[in-house]
């Protein structure tokens, strides 16, 4: 009886493993992994976007702290100039 039992084991399992997946199966693990890399293809290019998007920034705040500076420059010199004209008279 143990022996009929083993081997009906053995005959089932490897009717199961002779099966493999079926066409809907692997249709629907086909259409996971699709999906995953749209996924990740979605990911990349928010992350890229994200990206370009601060070091715009960055490039906008320098260049902002640079008109600052060249208009605190100009003021300054712009004194400096009246001062020495102020002397003068």
């Amino acid at each position: 009886m143990k022996k009929v039992l083993t081997v009906a084991t053995f005959a089932g399992i490897l009717a199961m493993v002779a099966c493999g997946q079926s066409a809907a199966d692997k249709a629907v693990a086909e259409k996971k992994k699709q999906d995953s890399i749209k996924v990740a293809d979605s990911i990349a290019a928010a992350t890229s976007a994200a990206n370009m998007a601060a070091e715009s920034a960055k490039e906008a705040a320098k260049a902002d702290s640079l008109a600052k500076i060249a208009k605190a420059d100009s003021i300054a010199k712009a004194e400096e100039a009246a001062k020495k004209g102020g002397k003068k008279k």
